[in-house]
């Protein structure tokens, strides 16, 4: 990840700072607090009027594509030579021209060490999510909190409430009427958001604000896991008999598979030890 600065040159003021995820290529913009609809770059100011300060991925790609060469400019190939770009790159292109551009008095500057409201705010970040049945999404975030979230009520609030412009409902319908789209939900950039097939994103705040807490840490989730999560190996040294046995408690269904593998199977360790009874 790679860290700028977002700087008015005329006031000398820190805008927000611009993120780089450069294996997937995204861009995050945060913003500072102290922003409000009239200081906010004209781009992010309806998002800032409704107090969101993580701009989504493709608002932030959006407003760097503004301050580059667009791709589709005619000369584009003699530009990039002479730059000695082996092909377009959005980021190359703006640390080029520092990110100035001829409608404001915005620029980027590298920075090393991100400012602690960038900090504070990634904490909310999602570090893991599992699909449970209808439509209900168990997240766990940086901060070791987690929440439950039902992607029907999360339609729900965003109609009651201010008008939600992180994403659109008409995006939350297509996921909870589509099992494959559903199923083809993965972590974005640093958990910002959740992604489904790389088109429809949640953020990470929006599941954050409106997720129901459940009173567990994901640090205890994964403790329950190392400690009650076993293998094939690992059942057998339980139950002192071989891989075979195994096979044969499993067929006679009094042993339930919690995953099959090609090398083995994962099983609860609680049931395993029911074997010993």
């Amino acid at each position: 990840m790679k860290a700028y600065e977002i700087r008015d040159y005329e006031s000398e003021e820190n805008v927000g700072v611009l993120l780089y995820y450069e294996q997937e290529k995204n861009f995050i913009i945060e913003l500072k607090d102290a922003l409000d609809e009239w200081t906010a770059p004209l781009l992010f100011s309806g998002f800032v009027k409704s107090g969101i300060y993580t701009i989504p991925r493709d608002i932030s790609l959006a407003w760097v594509r503004e301050r580059v060469i667009p791709s589709g400019r005619q000369n584009i190939n003699s530009i990039l030579n002479q730059h000695r770009l082996k092909e377009y790159d959005e980021m190359k292109l703006l640390e080029l021209s520092e990110g100035k551009c001829s409608q404001d008095s915005l620029y980027i500057r590298k920075i090393d060490k991100l400012p602690a409201y960038v900090s504070e705010r990634m904490s909310r970040n999602l570090v893991d999510v599992t699909l449970l049945s209808d439509n209900t999404l168990l997240c766990f975030f940086k901060d070791d909190s987690v929440k439950r979230v039902r992607l029907d009520l999360l339609g729900n609030v965003m109609l009651k409430n201010k008008v939600e412009k992180r994403v659109k409902i008409n995006d939350i319908d297509k996921i909870i009427r589509n099992e494959k789209l559903y199923n083809t939900a993965k972590l974005g950039a640093d958990g910002y958001f959740l992604t489904f097939n790389n088109a429809l994103d949640i953020p990470a705040s929006l599941l954050y604000d409106v997720g129901k807490k459940i009173d567990i840490k994901f640090s205890e989730v994964l403790e329950f896991v190392k400690k009650n999560i076993v293998d094939t190996t690992e059942s057998c040294d339980i139950l002192g008999c071989t891989r075979q046995n195994i096979s044969y408690i499993v067929k006679r269904e009094e042993l339930p598979v919690l995953k099959h593998g090609v090398n083995g199977n994962l099983y609860l360790k609680g049931d395993v030890e029911k074997n010993l009874w």
